[in-house]
Order: structure tokens, then sequence, then C-alpha cells
């Protein structure tokens, strides 16, 4: 059942980020869907949580959200280790994701253009 709820989640977030992409023109279809996406992690995951209603957690975050973007994932989870006081681990957290992304992105680009 719960698998269900975040795969009809993830399609109608997949939905909803191909029509933000159809609509905004590059690169600020990605800037808005993530923008939008974190604010709406950081709204529905207080909510869920202040209201007893996490069950809907996995249909609403990890479905609609996590289909939409996943940088919300990556707000949501930077926030959560700032609000625990783990400074040094949020810091590290951001600088090697997105560090780390870039590299292993401009890697998978070198061996798919070395490939061609």
């Amino acid at each position: 059942m719960i698998l269900g709820m975040v795969a009809l989640g993830g399609a109608i977030g997949a939905v909803a980020r191909y029509l933000v992409g159809l609509s905004v023109a590059f690169p600020m279809g990605t800037f808005t869907v993530n923008v939008i996406g974190s604010l709406l992690i950081g709204l529905i995951y207080a909510l869920t949580q202040s209201k007893g209603l996490t069950a809907w957690q996995p249909f609403l975050i990890t479905g609609i959200l996590g289909g939409f973007t996943t940088f919300s994932a990556f707000s949501l989870d930077t926030m959560r280790l700032l609000e625990a006081g783990r400074l040094a681990a949020a810091g590290g957290y951001v600088m090697g994701t997105v560090l780390l992304s870039l590299a292993a992105c401009a890697v998978g680009l070198w061996i798919a253009k070395g490939a061609l």
C-alpha cells in the first residue's frame, strides 16, 4: 500500500515537474521546481508532523515532492541537521552534496562523450 502511494505521488510530481519545465525557460524551470519543492517540503513536513498525519508523508514527500524535485529532500535534510545543532555536519553535507554531485555529473559526461 505504501509503495503504491509513493508510486502514485511520484507520477504526479514527475508530471508537474515536466509541465513547469515546459512553461519556464531553461534553466529557470529547474530553479523554480527546486525553490517551490523546498518551500512545500518544509510546509508539508511541519504540518504532517504537528497534526499527527505522518502516514501521508510517503505519498506527499517521497512521492509527489520526490517526483517533482529531490532538491527538496536535500533542503529538508540540511535543515534538520541545522535544527539539531549539527552545524559542521550540515555544512559538510551541503558542500559534499553540491561538489560531489557536480563532479559525478562531469565524470558521467566525460565517460559518455568518450564512448560516443
